[in-house]
């Protein structure tokens, strides 16, 4: 702290020497204030500045830091006696005070990911040295230019490496970066899809550790929304058939279970907004249908709710069998099971579920009456 306040102390001196003794013009900040307010803000900017680059991107960001982590009434009495030195004195200050500010310069976040990287290819660190090699990338990798620069430095083709770990806990925090890297980033997705990630993520789904497998379907979700490539892949993979298996098995986390449907509802969304694509036999799969519709039995609300927005996304396909939901699935049974339930909850949040059971009720009656017309 004694030098951040040694260097408050200089930099005063040295624009008071462009400007009076009492206000730094470029900053608008009074030298020796108090003010908690105007301290809080110019605070604020200087962390907005750290967290852009990884250090004080200007002699004005270092000296709003140290002036408001430093006592007011010595910073003014420090700056008097500083005041009274001789202009050869003034020059030796400031040339030792930008040599302190190199030496205080934090690295950026391309050298603190390639460092990660590093520290993930060096086979011989101990397994705790990886871990938070991946723990500094899973927070660097959440600015979109900091995810797409990563493959520059050959982190994706490492990360996907170490996907076949033998420790769960790094294919665990591995597959959560991938995950964080490829949300809403199309080049990041396409990067780490033509590396062959999402096979192994699927086979990481049949993990026996429940962090892992929902890490994994977290990165899968991450990977393909949005992206018709990797929804094609997806498919050819029987992604249908590893959802099925995740909704069919009540012993699961529900987590995944949540995921799951989440995934379906944005995968029959992806589908309605791109028409000209051929629908997929995906949401043909009755085994899979009947586990989303008896998902809605859960006495969670939110797995109903999200179970209710798969029903609703995947009856406006064209393509939707709608007698398969009605005599395989027993749609308008569940419906109307899903309608007594919701009765006996008041709160507020049961009452907006309940609006999208009728959505979903109103929407399955007029298919299946289209459908009953259309036999006639």
């Amino acid at each position: 702290m004694a030098k951040f306040i040694l260097i408050a102390v200089f930099m005063v001196v040295l624009i008071a020497n462009f400007a009076s003794s009492e206000v730094a013009a470029s900053s608008g900040v009074v030298v020796g204030s108090s003010n908690p307010k105007e301290g809080g803000n110019k605070l604020a900017m200087v962390q907005e500045e750290e967290d852009m680059d990884g250090g004080f991107s200007s002699l004005d960001g270092m000296l709003q830091w140290a002036i408001g982590h430093s006592d007011p009434g010595v910073l003014k009495e420090r700056s008097e006696v500083a005041q009274r030195m001789s202009p050869e004195e003034l020059n030796k200050r400031q040339t030792e005070l930008k040599e302190l500010m190199e030496k205080l310069k934090m690295p950026s976040d391309a050298q603190l990911m390639l460092i990660a990287v590093n520290d993930l290819n060096n086979s011989s660190l101990p397994l705790e040295h990886h871990l938070r090699a991946l723990e500094e990338l899973l927070v660097l990798v959440e600015h979109i230019d900091n995810a797409i620069d990563l493959q520059k430095l050959g982190g994706f083709t490492v990360l996907i490496r170490i996907l076949n770990h033998s420790e769960p806990e790094i294919r665990t925090a591995t597959a959560w970066v991938l995950g964080k890297a490829s949300q809403n980033n199309p080049i990041v997705q396409k990067q780490v899809l033509e590396l062959g990630a999402l096979t192994m993520l699927m086979k990481m789904m049949k993990s026996h550790t429940t962090e892992e497998a929902v890490k994994a379907l977290f990165a899968i979700s991450a990977l393909i929304r949005s992206n018709v490539n990797g929804q094609s892949l997806f498919y050819q993979e029987a992604g249908d058939m590893m959802l099925q298996e995740v909704l069919s098995n009540s012993n699961l986390d529900i987590r995944l279970h949540k995921k799951s449907l989440f995934l379906i509802a944005d995968l029959a969304e992806s589908q309605l907004e791109n028409e000209n694509t051929a629908e997929v036999s995906f949401f043909s799969n009755r085994l899979l249908l009947k586990a989303i519709v008896d998902s809605m039995a859960s006495s969670d609300l939110d797995l109903t709710e999200k179970a209710l927005y798969a029903i609703k996304n995947i009856l406006l396909l064209r393509s939707t069998e709608v007698q398969l939901f009605k005599d395989f699935c027993k749609l308008n049974e569940v419906l109307e099971r899903t309608r007594q339930q919701l009765n006996d909850h008041r709160e507020e949040y049961a009452m907006d579920v309940e609006s999208l059971r009728k959505e979903v009720n109103l929407t399955f009656l007029q298919k299946l009456n289209k459908v009953t017309q259309a036999a006639l």
